[in-house]
C-alpha cells in the first residue's frame, strides 16, 4: 500500500514536471539589426495584439508569431501578453470575425522567425534565447 502511494505521488510529480518544462523557455524579442526602435513590454504587447502598427521610430511593425503549442509561444503569450495561448487565439478570432484585425503571421520555429526578421527590417518576433544568431538583434523583455 505504501509503495503504491509513493509510486502514485511520484507519477503525479513527474507529470507536473513534464508539463511545466515547455513553459520554462527563456524568450527574447528579436528585431532586425538596423532597427533603432526602443521597445518595452507594453509596446510589444500592443504590437502583437494589433493595437499598434508602428515602432517608436515611426516605421511599420510586422509581428511574427510562432505556432500555437510551441514553448516559445506559450512563454511569450503568458509572460509578455499576460494571457494564455487559448485566450490570445480567442482574442484574434473575435477581431477576425468582426473584421477589425488580422493576426500576426505564424511560423513553425525559432529558425523561421530569425530568417524572416533577417530579411525584413520591419519585422519583430521572439525566439528562445539560445537560438539568437548574429543576423538579428535580441532584446530581453522583463
Amino acid at each position: 500500500m505504501l509503495v503504491k502511494n509513493i509510486s502514485k505521488k511520484l507519477t503525479i510529480l513527474f507529470a507536473y514536471g513534464v508539463i511545466s518544462i515547455p513553459c520554462l523557455a527563456d524568450v527574447v524579442l528579436v528585431i532586425h539589426p538596423s532597427n533603432d526602435s526602443t521597445l518595452d513590454a507594453k509596446e510589444v504587447k500592443r504590437i502583437f495584439l494589433g493595437k499598434a502598427k508602428k515602432f517608436s521610430n515611426g516605421k511599420e511593425a510586422i509581428p511574427i508569431n510562432q505556432v500555437e503549442g510551441s514553448a516559445a509561444r506559450e512563454s511569450f503569450d503568458s509572460t509578455v501578453l499576460g494571457r494564455s495561448s487559448n485566450q490570445v487565439s480567442a482574442y484574434w478570432s473575435k477581431l477576425v470575425f468582426t473584421g477589425k484585425g488580422i493576426p500576426p503571421k505564424e511560423v513553425e520555429n525559432d529558425a523561421a522567425v530569425i530568417a524572416l526578421i533577417a530579411e525584413n527590417a520591419n519585422a519583430v518576433g521572439y525566439v528562445d534565447e539560445s537560438s539568437v544568431s548574429a543576423s538579428v538583434k535580441a532584446i530581453k523583455l522583463k
